[in-house]
């Protein structure tokens, strides 16, 4: 791997298990294998090393994303899949993280939201109107409204409220907040699909 890209996969594992305050340079040249000199002739300071990380890291997701939405076999297992994925990726996550964020990097935090305003909005709405015309989803439903709500929903896990002190929690409620939205928008032949794909993907996952 080119020492940018270890920098930038580093920074982004650090600050999504840790946080992003408390996450120094020292840490990050340590766990690439590399010298702060080495470190800092790619990047001037932690602000750089934050800007580039966030969208490398939603680069990432999203292109993991937009390769489960093609290859799932229809758009419930294409959820369902997101659902495992996610509930994998949250086991890592710190609650706080997006928080400090917000907080203490808004520029970053500005390009997060717009990357995901940009093409993950998209992404669901592109779902939610594939199921509509698969028979799984109910018909007359607003999609654009619909994924602009998931979103907002997903986000609103990683900011501090009454549901989440942990990871457990942060799990759990994860997945069941993504069950309560796709049974808003399934009919019953989308139901049983996804009664058969959650046995299949969520097995291992927290119960929901």
């Amino acid at each position: 791997m080119e020492p940018l890209a270890k920098i930038l996969s580093v920074s982004a594992e650090l600050f999504v298990q840790y946080g992003f305050k408390s996450i120094t340079m020292d840490d990050i040249a340590r766990r690439a294998g590399i010298s702060k000199k080495t470190l800092y002739m790619h990047f001037a300071n932690k602000n750089e090393v934050v800007n580039e990380s966030v969208v490398w890291y939603k680069d990432q997701m999203t292109e993991s994303c937009g390769a489960v939405m093609k290859n799932a076999a229809n758009a419930v297992e294409a959820t369902v899949i997101m659902l495992s994925f996610f509930d994998t990726m949250n086991r890592r996550i710190n609650p706080m993280a997006m928080f400090e964020l917000q907080r203490f990097f808004p520029e970053a935090y500005k390009t997060f939201r717009e990357k995901i305003q940009d093409r993950d909005v998209a992404m669901i709405r592109e779902n939610i109107l594939q199921g509509i015309k698969e028979g799984l989803y109910r018909e007359n439903i607003n999609a654009d409204l619909l994924a602009k709500y998931r979103l907002e929903t997903s986000l609103l896990i990683l900011q501090p409220n009454l549901m989440v002190n942990d990871r457990n929690d942060l799990m759990t409620v994860a997945l069941e907040i993504g069950e309560h939205f796709l049974y808003g928008i399934m009919n019953e032949k989308g139901e049983k699909l996804y009664r058969e794909y959650k046995e299949k993907y969520l097995k291992q996952s927290t119960n929901i």
